[in-house]
């Protein structure tokens, strides 16, 4: 078994079929989307395939180490990090192929109107321990 993260993009990623931003929605589609979501997670968690899934809101701030004996700098929020991260899934499967098919499946949850939303994902392996190594 492999784990992939299943990045969901505000924006950044190619434009969606259905490309209304999620703040114009309707609470009952607002709700649909996200019951969808929940329904495809408890499906794989049913198949052991599901890890971890969270929402993220729109703000943040960017921190740095600024040396021994500082605090941490700070700064932000940006525009641009709220436009970037919606959330994530981490699915652990078989196979890249089976990562890729049930991003397309998630790719589907519905969005303004109740239709599909056919939103990019990023979908990306976790680095394991193996990657590490050096070749001699």
């Amino acid at each position: 078994m492999a784990k992939y993260l299943l990045l969901k993009h505000y924006r950044g990623a190619p434009a969606s079929v259905n490309d209304v931003p999620m703040d114009r929605w309707t609470p009952e589609e607002i709700t649909a989307h996200v019951g969808y979501m929940n329904d495809f997670a408890d499906r794989l968690k049913e198949t052991g395939e599901f890890v971890d899934s969270q929402a993220l809101t729109p703000q943040g701030a960017w921190v740095r180490y600024d040396g021994e004996g500082r605090p941490p700098v700070t700064d932000g929020p940006f525009a641009e990090t709220k436009d970037l991260i919606a959330g994530w899934m981490i699915i652990d499967v078989d196979t890249y192929e089976r990562a890729v098919e049930l991003a397309g499946e998630l790719s589907a949850a519905p969005g303004a109107g109740g239709k599909p939303i056919h939103e990019w994902l990023e979908v990306r392996p976790f680095m394991s321990a193996s990657q590490h190594t050096i070749a001699e």
